[in-house]
């Protein structure tokens, strides 16, 4: 145990005010305290995770700090919430490798899986470093490695896309989600970008749906959101009855310019219909058992493709605040269980890092918006971040929960060699594995009661 606290009483009162402090939008006070595990120290700073997810890194003159200790500190000045980078002076932390059997504090939290973590940390206890790793891992489906390759990576899911349900049978679509299900240790997530309108991944074959999923404009243009909310709930019931459990929609950015790119996969409507949109996809969902995921954080707006290149968006800081981020904030209060991010570099919040890799989008997401689901990258093989070094290190490192990912044995084996080499914390991948299965247990997939 290595210390600088002033006195036993001060320490108690520190961990007496974690929870006031962590769960306020905007500290006002001059100090402020942090709660977490260390994920860096180098260079005349320290990075850690607080309690909520959000990263920050700290000047400090201290050099003896170690990767995965879990840290209280004492903060001189008001925290950027938005930001990973401070400027402000540590005054004082207490350290502690101590290991412990029941979920650690700092890994408490009052978000929307809290009722699972305590069965998530136990059953997190029985798995391998290889196979934590492979719950961050949502990869794409080769019908031609898939089974052997899960036996390999240990994947915490697949997505699938239309050549995958191509001239199949319904009987053919369910046997091959058991037959994955039944050879995976850890029930799969199974995720399909199910949007309707253009993107669409098993309504394009008739034996599977009658007729193609509309679009959310063909929806509302219909019956409103009474449209939308029925299309929902069927949507679910037949990706269910599928063995699909996650769909990659609603699209929720905002776009009313049909020259935009995502103008054709958009609602089309301002900020305040698109966040009823959100919401009533959100809702409407709550009752199946397939979650939906909102896209694409922070909002896509007039951006190029980033399937084909790096696209950065010039938009200032208040439009993206007050306009992109509405429907998400409805959709998250709504229940929302995950969020994905566009790989889009947002220039007025961080010039050097695409959205999916960016600490300060994530900070943003979790603090102003007071997310606690599963973080989604965009596949990290798509054009703007394919040729991003160590980008599946990076997306760990940023905040995201989850990777979705074409070369998983590259993303495997790069988050690997970075555990091994200490650039990322064993305690890092423990807490975000955890968070994937308290999102499993939370779903219903894993039923089983922790001893």
């Amino acid at each position: 145990m290595k210390t600088k606290i002033i006195s036993i009483t001060l320490f108690c009162i520190f961990l007496c005010g974690i929870s006031l402090l962590f769960f306020s939008k905007k500290p006002k006070e001059e100090t402020t305290q942090i709660t977490g595990t260390i994920l860096k120290a180098e260079n005349g700073s320290i990075t850690v995770q607080s309690t909520n997810q959000s990263i920050y890194t700290f000047p400090t003159q201290e050099d003896d700090f170690t990767i995965g200790d879990k840290i209280v500190l004492v903060y001189s000045g008001l925290l950027n919430e938005e930001q990973e980078q401070q400027q402000g002076e540590i005054l004082e932390y207490n350290t502690s490798s101590i290991q412990e059997e029941l979920l650690p504090v700092e890994w408490q939290e009052e978000g929307i899986f809290k009722d699972e973590l305590e069965k998530a940390y136990q059953k997190l206890k029985t798995l391998s470093l290889d196979e934590k790793i492979g719950q961050l891992l949502l990869v794409r489906y080769d019908e031609d490695k898939a089974l052997e390759d899960l036996k390999t990576y240990h994947f915490g899911g697949f997505v699938f896309f239309e050549k995958d349900f191509k001239n199949k049978t319904k009987a053919d679509v369910v046997n091959m989600m058991s037959t994955l299900q039944e050879q995976s240790k850890i029930p799969l997530l199974t995720a399909v970008d199910e949007e309707g309108g253009k993107v669409v991944r098993i309504s394009f074959n008739p034996n599977l749906v009658p007729s193609p999923f509309l679009s959310s404009k063909e929806l509302y243009q219909q019956n409103g959101f009474d449209a939308i909310k029925e299309d929902t709930i069927n949507k679910s019931q037949i990706l269910s009855m599928l063995g699909i459990n996650l769909n990659l929609a609603p699209v929720v950015d905002i776009s009313t310019n049909e020259s935009d790119y995502m103008y054709e996969r958009s609602f089309g409507k301002d900020k305040d219909l698109t966040a009823q949109y959100a919401k009533t996809v959100i809702e409407a969902s709550k009752n199946t058992s397939v979650s939906y995921t909102l896209k694409h954080f922070p909002g896509y707006g007039n951006n190029k493709d980033t399937h084909n290149e790096s696209v950065v968006d010039t938009r200032d800081y208040e439009t993206i605040i007050q306009n992109d981020l509405i429907p998400f904030d409805a959709g998250i209060k709504s229940g929302a269980e995950a969020v994905l991010m566009s790989h889009n570099i947002i220039k007025n919040i961080d010039e050097k890092n695409p959205a999916s890799l960016s600490v300060s989008l994530h900070n943003l997401l979790r603090n102003r918006l007071e997310f606690s689901g599963i973080i989604l990258t965009d596949d990290l093989d798509m054009g703007a971040t394919k040729n991003i070094k160590n980008r599946a290190v990076q997306a760990i490192l940023s905040g995201n929960d989850m990777i979705i990912t074409t070369d998983y044995a590259s993303s495997f084996s790069e988050i690997k060699a970075a555990v091994n080499n200490k650039e990322i914390a064993d305690d890092l991948i423990n807490r975000v594995a955890l968070r994937v299965l308290a999102w499993k247990y939370h779903k219903g997939l894993i039923t089983d009661n922790e001893k």
